[in-house]
């Protein structure tokens, strides 16, 4: 049998760190699904996907403020979060389409760090969470009705590994 060369190792080793780190997530997954019941959770390539659904973190027209509802959901999250120091959260803010799309963008972003911002004052370390404003992409309703602009008006999470949790994943394979 031929010796295999270093491409080969090194996609054979990075598809058994990739699955250390599946598992780990697959677990995460689990627990967000118990904490907040109807969460569409997502598991992409070695990450996570969280749309809060019926217990959405969403915004009033020209609001960035979380509602008492938007604070108790969030609150059932944070000691997921915290069980796993070694994954990482962005945070996505979203608007309707009513006014101008800078605008909104800017808005977006305004939504996304008020989520920050809470997660912080109550426990996620700030070196944990990023945030990215998408403004009016990728509508998850329409933006005919009153109904659906009120839930594009939302957050959503992505969840990843950090340098350490792939660090260890890696002294596990080797």
């Amino acid at each position: 049998m031929g010796r295999k060369n270093n491409s080969e190792l090194g996609a054979i080793l990075g598809g058994i760190i990739g699955g250390v780190i599946g598992k780990k997530m697959d677990k995460e997954a689990r627990e967000i699904k118990e904490a907040l019941p109807g969460t569409k959770v997502e598991r992409v390539g070695e990450g996570i996907l969280l749309t809060l659904g019926e217990n959405a973190v969403r915004f009033d027209t020209n609001k960035f403020t979380l509602s008492s509802i938007a604070k108790i959901n969030l609150e059932k999250l944070i000691p997921v979060f915290n069980n796993y120091e070694n994954t990482n959260i962005i945070i996505y803010g979203y608007t309707d389409n009513e006014g101008k799309v800078e605008y909104n963008q800017v808005f977006s972003a305004e939504r996304a760090n008020s989520v920050k911002k809470y997660l912080i004052e109550n426990g996620i370390h700030i070196t944990k969470i990023d945030t990215k404003g998408l403004g009016i992409r990728d509508p998850i309703s329409s933006n005919e009705t009153k109904e659906g602009r009120s839930k594009n008006r939302r957050v959503e999470f992505a969840i990843l590994a950090n340098e350490k949790m792939v660090k260890q994943a890696r002294e596990e394979v080797e």
